[in-house]
C-alpha cells in the first residue's frame, strides 16, 4: 500500500552509523508485510507494520551485521516532545501504526508506535520523528517516558 505522506520524515539513529531519513511509507515498504492494526491492538484502526521485521530489514540495508548485537533500548521522540525509552525486550509484538484507510496519520504523523508488552498497560507514542537504537547496557531494562524538560539554543531557534 502506498500512503502519502507528505515531506514528514523520521529521523532513524543508530550507534556508529549517520542518520537518516525516511518517510512512513518507505518504512512500510522496508518491513515488507503490513496489517490491519486491530490484529494486535484491540479497537485501534488503521494499517500497521511490524516493528522487529522492519528493523531486522532496514538494519540489513545498512550493512549492520547480522549477528551484530541488539540494541539495548529504542528511544523514540516526538513533535509534541513527549520521550520514550523502551528497552528492547519490551519490542515484542510491537506495531507501527502508518496509515488509516491508505491515508496518512490523521493527527499529527508520520507514524505511531504501539508497545502492547511495554512498561504501561498499552504504551503508544504519537507523532514518532525519530527512533535512536541504544547500546547501554549499564541502563540495560530501564524505561522512561514523558516530556522533554530541556532544550537547546538550536532547539529554542527552530521552535519560534
Amino acid at each position: 500500500m502506498t500512503v502519502q505522506s507528505g515531506n514528514t520524515s523520521i529521523t532513524i539513529a543508530y550507534t556508529g552509523q549517520e542518520p537518516v531519513s525516511l518517510t512512513a511509507d518507505e518504512m512500510a515498504k522496508l518491513a515488507g508485510a503490513s496489517f490491519p492494526l486491530s490484529s494486535r491492538i484491540a479497537g485501534a484502526a488503521g494499517e500497521a507494520f511490524d516493528f522487529g521485521a522492519w528493523f531486522e530489514a532496514w538494519r540489513g540495508k545498512q550493512g549492520v551485521a547480522p549477528d551484530a548485537p541488539l540494541p539495548t533500548h529504542l528511544k523514540v521522540e516526538a513533535v509534541d516532545t513527549f520521550e520514550a525509552l523502551i528497552p528492547w525486550e519490551q519490542l515484542k509484538d510491537a506495531a507501527v501504526q502508518y496509515a488509516v484507510d491508505g491515508a496518512p496519520l490523521p493527527k499529527g504523523g508520520p507514524i505511531r508506535l504501539y508497545v502492547p508488552h511495554g512498561s504501561s498497560e498499552c504504551l503508544n507514542v504519537k507523532s514518532v520523528v525519530v527512533c535512536k537504537f541504544i547500546h547501554d547496557e549499564e541502563k540495560r531494562g530501564e524505561v522512561s517516558y514523558g516530556f522533554k524538560q530541556t532544550f537547546s539554543a538550536e532547539e529554542m531557534r527552530l521552535k519560534r
